[in-house]
């Protein structure tokens, strides 16, 4: 490193890039000296990690060194795969391939040395089925050497220039003093008193670990930065949103009171203290920016009703906007039965509405003649204009962008927004991506709402599961029928739907079937559903687009084909669609190509109808980026940091964001904390004043 660099020198200056592999760095995000620090490996090899063929038993999940003794393709009878055998000196394993055999056919040659990771199979033998491999260089082989190896994410755009771990560790190696002129973004009185090793130390353990001990320090130091920086983000902007001044809803309004007279049931005391949460924020002369969960039937809508009367008691207009139509038709029909009874009126405003319809909607929205408006994406169109739009409802708001959100808020002069969700999402999560957000909890069911019963049943008792649907119908009640994506077959949700209707027709003589999906014509879809609310239809068979807005007391039987495809959150907003009335229900979920996980996943819906237990078993066992999209949230995904595991560092992290964001808003007494923000995070500042 020559004395002119530092941590923001541009990558391509650095020995032993030049331009070629600086164009392939950054596709991978790695722009400067500073970036190529923060690429971390994303796995190590050590004597301690690394285990004997000998030593290996069916079903471990290991990590093998050895040698290529034989490798090639084979032709099985529909399509080839291709086998190594790995041998390193205490026994042999074969390395199977059935996907990519092209790719793989040129990377493994016989003779090569790799690091192998998988799960240990049996058959003929022990293998291990589409490994996670790296190919070692003589220096960076831990049995040889007793160090230990970083391995980095290598893309194939990297590998076409020919940059491997080799590369990485020797760029870095060479461009060291760099480490010495990193700055902490902390002083050194939040280091010691979170016991965190100095910024400059854990860059260098991270890539050069000389123990165990050095490399998890490093690993804590840096888990501990990226929590912290989303944490500070959340405060920041909680901060900026807290300084938004807007009308104080004040007003109780005799017509809240009276809807809630006229219900014919008793609110749980869990909707009481929401209600009263939200009136308490609205009433403030600054906005609301509150969440709301409850499980599956817990009682939103309602809720949302009220404080929707409540808003319009104080002279505003109301949006509520979701994510489909079937759901914005379903609020319409609940809000508007609630409305008509004390003279608030409400209108529906979807995409597939007829122009003349629509116009006379748009007119009546912008001279505040309707009161409360319902709606998908459509609220945020340009010809969109309120009168005085104050309150905001966003349902199943994680299905939406930040600037979905965004757009439908500047319509109106900083109104108050209430965002919904029937997922509920595990503490760690909600603290980290809602952190700028109140939260309030429906933690408890209507009295009247019985737990549905779920079992498992593979596909050779499904005539039982038929008589049993049978039986229902002749008793009155209906059934749902869900078909997911059936991928080996690369059919469709709707083919595979489509095919299940037919063969149901055939099963089912005699009996009304439906089919509904998220293609249908708008007018099409109403019908099936109008038709299935009236009982005229026993059994809907479906894809997913009943996921969510399907209200039928009447539904006591949900049948979920290849319950093995769904996670375990959707799985539990499927069920939600029945148990609504008084009878008995029960959620049937087929198994067809099982799996140890997937078992496992089913075997969760049996034991629990408690939708935070199944959200945090789902966070574990999928992780955050199947749980929550982060595209749709508009926030990054991390680099080392876990939102699974690292619980105790989040709420450390939390607190310090939290105690910083407070005394010092502006960042102005801590300026590398202030650049690094600016730096890395400028694209989530929208909202952010920190200047």
């Amino acid at each position: 490193m020559t004395p002119s660099q530092t941590s923001t020198t541009p990558i391509q200056y650095l020995p032993g890039v030049g331009p070629k592999r600086a164009e392939a760095l950054a596709t991978v995000g790695i722009d400067t000296v500073d970036d190529l620090l923060h690429y971390y490996p994303r796995r190590y090899l050590d004597r301690t990690t690394v285990k004997s063929i000998h030593d290996v038993k069916k079903n471990d999940e290991t990590t093998i060194v050895g040698t290529v003794e034989v490798c090639g393709e084979r032709q099985m009878r529909k399509r080839k795969l291709f086998q190594a055998v790995l041998s390193d000196g205490t026994g042999m394993i074969t390395l199977v391939w059935f996907n990519g055999v092209k790719y793989i056919k040129n990377a493994v040659n016989k003779g090569d040395r790799l690091a192998v990771h998988g799960k240990v199979e049996f058959y003929n033998g022990f293998q291990i089925v589409h490994p996670d491999f790296d190919k070692l260089d003589s220096d960076a082989d831990p049995i040889n050497t007793g160090t230990i190896i970083p391995l980095y994410p290598l893309t194939a755009e990297l590998k076409k220039v020919r940059i491997d771990h080799r590369s990485f560790r020797r760029i870095i190696k060479e461009n060291e003093e760099v480490f010495s002129i990193i700055k902490d973004h902390f002083e050194d009185r939040v280091l010691n008193e979170q016991k965190l090793i100095p910024l400059n130390i854990a860059l260098q353990h991270i890539h050069f670990p000389e123990s165990r001990e050095n490399l998890l320090v490093a690993m804590e130091r840096l888990k501990f930065d990226e929590h912290f920086f989303l944490q500070l983000l959340m405060a920041l902007r909680k901060k900026s949103y807290d300084k938004i001044g807007t009308n104080a809803l004040t007003k109780s309004g005799v017509q809240v009171q009276q809807i809630e007279d006229e219900l014919g049931f008793e609110l749980t005391d869990a909707q009481q203290k929401v209600i009263q949460e939200i009136r308490s924020d609205i009433a403030q002369p600054k906005a609301m920016n509150r969440l709301l969960q409850g499980d599956v039937g817990s009682g939103k809508t309602i809720v949302a009703i009220l404080v929707a009367a409540a808003a319009v008691a104080n002279g505003v207009q109301v949006a509520i906007m979701a994510p489909t139509e079937i759901l914005a038709h379903q609020h319409y029909e609940s809000f508007k039965k609630q409305l008509n009874k004390v003279h608030i009126s409400c209108a529906l405003l979807v995409g597939k509405q007829k122009a003349a319809e629509r116009k006379q909607i748009l007119e009546a929205i912008k001279d505040g003649k309707i009161n409360v408006v319902i709606g998908t994406h459509a609220l945020i169109q340009k010809d969109v204009e309120f009168k005085n739009l104050g309150f905001v409802v966003v349902d199943e708001q994680h299905r939406f962008g930040v600037v979905q959100r965004g757009i439908l808020l500047q319509k109106g002069l900083h109104p108050h927004l209430l965002a919904m969700t029937a997922t509920p999402i595990p503490r760690t999560m909600a603290i980290t991506y809602h952190g700028d957000m109140d939260l309030s909890i429906i933690d408890e069911m209507p009295k009247n709402r019985k737990p549905v019963i779920t079992k498992i049943v593979k596909e050779d008792r499904l005539q039982n599961v038929y008589n049993f649907i049978r039986d229902e119908v002749q008793a009155g009640r209906q059934c749902m029928v869900v078909y997911p994506l059936v991928e080996e077959t690369e059919k469709s949700d709707l083919a595979a739907a489509s095919e299940g209707f037919e063969a149901l027709q055939i099963t089912f003589k005699g009996i009304k079937i439906g089919l509904i999906h998220g293609r249908m014509k708008k007018d099409d879809k109403d019908a099936i559903m109008d038709a299935y609310s009236k009982n005229e239809i026993n059994i809907l068979v479906s894809t997913t687009v009943i996921e969510v807005g399907i209200d039928i007391p009447n539904a006591s039987v949900m049948l979920i084909e290849h319950a093995e495809r769904f996670g375990l959150t959707q799985l539990h907003q499927l069920r939600g669609r029945v148990g609504r009335g008084i009878a008995k229900s029960y959620c049937i979920l087929v198994e067809r190509n099982i799996r140890d996980t997937s078992r496992k996943r089913l075997a969760i819906m049996e034991k629990t109808n408690d939708g935070f237990i199944i959200a945090d078993e789902d966070l574990k066992m999928r992780g955050p980026g199947k749980f929550f999209s982060t595209e749709q949230s508009g926030f990054f995904k991390h680099k080392i940091a876990d939102m699974v595991t690292d619980g105790i560092i989040i709420r450390k992290a939390r607190e310090v964001a939290q105690t910083i964001a407070k005394a010092d808003t502006k960042l102005e007494n801590h300026p590398h904390m202030k650049e690094r923000l600016l730096q890395d995070y400028a694209q989530y500042l929208e909202t952010v004043v920190i200047s």
